[in-house]
């Protein structure tokens, strides 16, 4: 059963409004001003907020301002309810993040629509979309139908064949698209001054690449190239930014699709300052597994030692050592290029 949060100061709409919606086989929870609603928002974390514009202590503007700085009520679909009508305070709760409207007074078909509706969009934007183009595609047009980004999102989308050790974008360029990853493998890395390279990300089917900077409308901090043959996706920022700033769900959607990899980068970063060179190497070649194993037989991966050393961040003389050390007790085997794990549980010991 869905759960509503009612922010309403006029005891005689709240009962209303309330009752309305417990009809309707909703669970309501009811607060008297906005203060008491943003405390309720959070404790209760409802699936709807309904919230009246004009209340003492805390206005509806407020409340909406408030919970949109919380990672976990910024999600939540918003309805303002207003004895006024004027557009200047229709655009003012619209540019907040807010998804909807109502005017009182209010009929109970008007309500429910409305609420129907929220909660329906809402769920659809919850539902997980394959990682692949297939996914991409789907997630896009979900996005065509929520709002009016319809013209936005046209042919700009393309999938273009990036052989091995290509080069997508350069550091010190300017970014004008965010990056998907249809098939293959990428790599992001950062070059000082002296020509050595730190791989600061590694990227496979599903995954998106070159937004950080896009967001912050600066030169790329970092170069990104083909680990092997790939496909890559290119979306044109101007229908990126279409997504963030027209429409709150899809910010919301696109958001937590973009950021799975942040807490994992500050863990390697953290480890990479603190760590042994033979923890590093252990700590590189568990991420290459998680990151790339599809199945659970043995797993293999050819990458350079250059590579290896990026992501280790470490000479490639001393990587090499270290995994003769693996190699020699068993941990791994070792052919040209390719390191197949055996002993996946041994390399977590020594990472950890």
């Amino acid at each position: 059963m869905k759960k509503i949060l009612l922010i309403e100061d006029n005891q005689e709409v709240r009962e209303n409004t309330a009752e309305i919606l417990e009809l309707s086989n909703y669970t309501v929870v009811t607060a008297i001003n906005g203060k008491t609603g943003v405390e309720l928002a959070k404790k209760e974390c409802p699936d709807l907020i309904i919230c009246d514009v004009m209340m003492p202590e805390l206005d509806g503007f407020g409340v909406l301002h408030v919970l949109s700085k919380n990672i976990q009520t910024a999600k939540i679909p918003f309805i303002f309810l207003t004895a006024k009508a004027e557009k200047e305070d229709m655009r003012k709760g619209m540019s907040l993040g807010a998804d909807d409207y109502l005017t009182k007074p209010f009929d109970d078909v008007e309500l429910l629509n409305a609420v129907e509706m929220r909660l329906r969009k809402n769920d659809i934007l919850k539902e997980e979309f394959q990682k692949d183009s297939k996914g991409l595609d789907d997630f896009l047009n979900q996005a065509k139908g929520l709002k009016e980004l319809e013209n936005l999102l046209s042919n700009e989308k393309r999938i273009n064949p990036m052989p091995k050790k290509q080069i997508i974008f350069h550091q010190g360029s300017y970014p004008n698209y965010i990056y998907f990853v249809n098939k293959g493998k990428i790599k992001t890395s950062k070059t000082d001054k002296l020509g050595n390279e730190f791989i600061t990300g590694l990227y496979k089917e599903g995954d998106f690449f070159g937004y950080t900077d896009l967001l912050e409308n600066s030169q790329y901090s970092e170069n990104a190239v083909a680990l092997e043959d790939s496909e890559v996706c290119s979306i044109q920022k101007d229908d990126f930014f279409a997504l963030l700033f027209h429409n709150r769900d899809v910010a919301n959607k696109f958001i937590k699709m973009l950021s799975n990899n942040v807490l994992e980068k500050e863990d390697r970063l953290l480890k990479l300052a603190y760590g042994s060179v033979r923890k590093r190497v252990a700590e590189a070649l568990m991420m290459l597994y998680a990151k790339y194993k599809e199945s659970e037989t043995e797993f293999t991966i050819s990458i350079s030692r250059d590579d290896l050393s990026g992501i280790v961040g470490a000479s490639k003389e001393t990587v090499i050592r270290t995994l003769t050390d693996l190699k020699e007790e068993g941990l791994v085997k070792i052919s040209g290029s390719k390191i197949t794990i055996i002993k996946p549980e041994k390399l977590m010991s020594i990472r950890s």
